[in-house]
């Protein structure tokens, strides 16, 4: 029977709920186990294809297309598996198939609310991707914060579940701020107590609390909050900054956190093999302590929000990782970028990337970038629109094909090189 772990946050956003879950994924995967993993974010946006990248970072694509929140990405890179359209859903898609049920009728003309139409949408995706994956674990992290008003639906349809699957098979882990009062020198538990208690008022009992702070949390601070919030001592974890987020396994690791998940949800703890993590992580340190580096540059629009091309940053490491490279990853304005500038801002870059996006700003810089790297043979890579620019670059100053662009910019111009297809999602 597939076991289900639910991971929210509290007092503040951005905790690090993501690489929370994606970590213990990779622990259990690294003892045996099938893990999948899902991320429920209750904004009413039906996906955050749309979405500005300055809001919520990056657009992640998956394998089979669907553009989904950015912790997919950690997910995939943490557990290693690809991951599919039925692993990110949100509030605006639970209301746009509900209400498409309504009108062709399917309630019979009954009351639509949002306990029990909503909750039960809520939990059939929960279902559902146990379902199709046949996973041993499926990891849910909710998004927001506990006592967001648009979260409540997703917090009583968890509730729900955990009470119809068993409270045996079910764990929910509370990933919560521990905030440092510099003027105090000292940790507080105060806004985790809170947010358990809003949790609990809510009808969750966390069974494990995850203590999010930029400096240690001690044994003391961690049985305080466990007597506070009604947790055994065991069950409370620090999880403070870390060189790097993929040091956050084996920090969690240390602590003993995956085998008391596994003891709670009746799992064999099985042998861990985490060699090819950890060598993975040895030699990311080592690379990154080296003097000789590669330096990258990343000419985009987005890039006063790096999360706004967080894998493809993530990507240029690894390789860097790979190689045995320290890699100096630098974001450019494209905006910014013109002849004037070009040669002092690139001017020592091995390497071109520019990225995918949308609209006309910034377009003229990128077509500047890609012209100095194929005129000077500097490595170039363009995705999705970086390409395009490159294609519009060769046509202008190769073909002779004076201000050729592409439709999506000048629908009427004398050269569109790149054309939009109609009809295309």
């Amino acid at each position: 029977m597939t076991k289900h772990i639910f991971v929210t946050g509290g007092v503040v956003s951005s905790l690090g709920k993501g690489i929370t879950a994606a970590s213990l994924g990779r622990l259990l995967k690294s003892r045996g186990y099938k893990v999948m993993m899902q991320k429920a974010d209750p904004y009413l946006n039906v996906d955050p294809g749309t979405m500005s990248p300055f809001q919520h970072g990056e657009v992640f694509v998956t394998e089979d297309g669907k553009e989904t929140d950015l912790d997919l990405g950690h997910y995939e890179r943490f557990i290693d598996e690809n991951l599919t359209r039925g692993s990110n859903f949100t509030t605006g898609a639970i209301y746009q198939s509900l209400i498409a049920r309504e009108r062709q009728g399917d309630f019979l003309g009954g009351t639509v609310q949002v306990v029990p139409h909503v909750t039960n949408a809520i939990k059939d995706r929960f279902f559902r991707i146990e379902e199709q994956t046949g996973a041993d674990v499926v990891i849910t992290e909710l998004g927001g914060t506990i006592g967001d008003i648009e979260g409540q639906a997703f917090v009583e349809a968890i509730r729900q579940f955990r009470k119809e699957k068993g409270l045996a098979d079910c764990v929910l882990i509370h990933v919560s701020l521990v905030p440092y009062i510099a003027a105090a020198h000292e940790v507080k538990t105060k806004p985790t107590q809170h947010s358990v208690r809003e949790l609990r008022s809510m009808g969750l009992q966390p069974d494990f609390i995850v203590c999010r702070s930029d400096h240690e949390v001690d044994a003391d601070i961690r049985a305080k909050i466990a007597s506070f919030c009604d947790v055994d001592p065991t069950c409370v974890f620090e999880n403070s900054d870390c060189k790097s987020i993929y040091d956050v396994p084996a920090h969690l690791a240390e602590q003993g956190f995956d085998t008391k998940v596994c003891e709670r949800l009746g799992l064999d703890p099985r042998t861990s093999d985490m060699s090819g993590w950890y060598d993975f992580t040895s030699r990311m340190h080592a690379a990154n302590a080296k003097t000789d580096v590669t330096k990258i540059s990343v000419v985009g629009k987005y890039t006063a929000l790096p999360d706004a091309y967080l894998s493809i940053i993530e990507a240029l490491h690894h390789s860097g990782v790979a190689f045995g490279r320290h890699v100096n990853i630098e974001l450019v304005d494209g905006e910014e970028l013109d002849e004037t500038n070009i040669d002092q801002i690139l001017g020592d870059s091995d390497g071109i990337l520019v990225p995918g996006g949308f609209g006309l700003r910034g377009i003229e810089g990128k077509i500047a970038a890609a012209h100095r790297a194929r005129t000077l043979k500097v490595p170039y890579l363009g995705v999705c629109l970086g390409l395009q620019v490159a294609v519009c670059e060769f046509a202008r100053n190769v073909c002779g094909m004076e201000g050729a662009t592409s439709a999506e910019f000048e629908p009427d111009c004398k050269y569109p090189v790149i054309d939009i297809m109609p009809d295309q999602e």
